[in-house]
């Protein structure tokens, strides 16, 4: 509670510096992440996951038999002002010539596997070229002469293993960022994998400059990371030519003392309330705030918090094989996240 406490804090003035990049629309003062879920059966859901025929299986709830389907129609509601509409045309306009790359985790997966659905639904008749190199998946619009890329890196700094079988984490290394600098637009994700331990942790040892050791607190492990990514940030990205965004920490609803409800099986309504403190995301918002550079920070923890009726639960893969209670369904919840980034996005 101390620590938190402290970050609390630290970040009172958090916004102050990023206030202008983070979450104002317009010249009003609307905060975009502060508001409401508003049930909309006129407008929602955005597209139907039926006609998006390169969903992945895991998020592809309705194709996995989820009976119930209010989920999709909810619309996020800012407190000030409305959310515009999407126009993917638009989308696809302002962007044209231009590469977006996704950096992160699955739950960065999700988000650009929902961007690319929004807009092949909008144009279903425009031909799209989906390939893959390496660790990086790239869809191309050749209409629009626009890229969405996604990059798998849920740590974004390395983990490297040695001729003897060992896996190290490196805090501060930063190998695969040659691979980013060229974007033009960049969003970035990483906590989920910080979390796993035992069998499913993907390291052996910690190297932290000339200290290596075994393992460490999560959070501070975190920490370190993002530091190594802010200092290649100012160093090396010119964000008058590539916009940068940081997605905030997607919440789970994995148990009850993590989320405010019993897990998310059965939920078919958004949580009344959310009064979880996502440690996690103060460190975020921590690190964005000492940073030289502009970030955007896509803050979707507090309002994706109350979805815990968005997420696959038991129909993310078909019956009920296994719980599913990080992900998000398609169509759903990471479509507003696309829409707010939309409207950060600007040009």
């Amino acid at each position: 509670m101390f620590f938190i406490l402290v970050l609390l804090s630290m970040l009172s003035n958090v916004y102050g510096k990023l206030i202008n990049d983070v979450n104002q629309l317009g010249t009003n003062g609307c905060d975009l992440f502060q508001g409401r879920w508003v049930y909309d059966d006129s407008d929602y859901p955005l597209y139907d996951s039926s006609v998006c025929p390169f969903i992945e299986k895991q998020f592809d709830c309705l194709k996995n038999a989820r009976p119930d389907k209010d989920y999709l129609k909810y619309r996020w509601q800012p407190n000030g002002c409305n959310l515009p509409r999407f126009n993917a045309t638009e989308f696809q306009n302002k962007l044209k010539g231009k590469q977006m790359m996704f950096v992160g985790d699955s739950i960065s997966l999700n988000q650009w596997q929902s961007l690319t659905c929004m807009l092949h639904a909008a144009d279903p008749q425009a031909k799209y070229i989906s390939r893959r190199i390496g660790g990086t998946s790239i869809f191309t619009f050749p209409k629009y002469n626009t890229s969405y890329l996604m990059y798998r890196n849920a740590f974004l700094v390395d983990i490297k293993t040695e001729n003897n079988g060992t896996r190290v984490l490196e805090l501060d290394s930063l190998s695969s960022s040659a691979q980013w600098k060229e974007m033009d637009v960049l969003i970035f994700d990483c906590w989920h994998w910080w979390r796993h331990t035992g069998r499913k942790q993907p390291w052996d040892l910690v190297q932290d400059g000339n200290s290596t050791y075994k393992d460490a607190p999560r959070l501070t492990l975190y920490e370190k990371a993002l530091n190594t990514w802010a200092k290649w940030v100012d160093s090396e990205v010119d964000t008058t030519k590539t916009k940068v965004f940081f997605q905030g920490v997607s919440p789970d609803h994995d148990n009850p003392a993590s989320s405010g409800s019993n897990t998310c099986v059965g939920v078919t309504q958004p949580l009344k309330s959310t009064e979880r403190v996502h440690e996690e995301e103060l460190v975020l918002e921590k690190v964005l705030k000492g940073m030289n550079k502009s970030v955007y920070l896509l803050n979707i923890t507090k309002l994706s918090q109350y979805r815990a009726d968005g997420h696959p639960s038991v129909f993310g893969h078909g019956g009920h094989k296994d719980l599913d209670c990080t992900h998000w369904c398609l169509a759903g919840v990471v479509d507003t996240w696309n829409l707010l980034l939309n409207v950060l996005l600007g040009y």
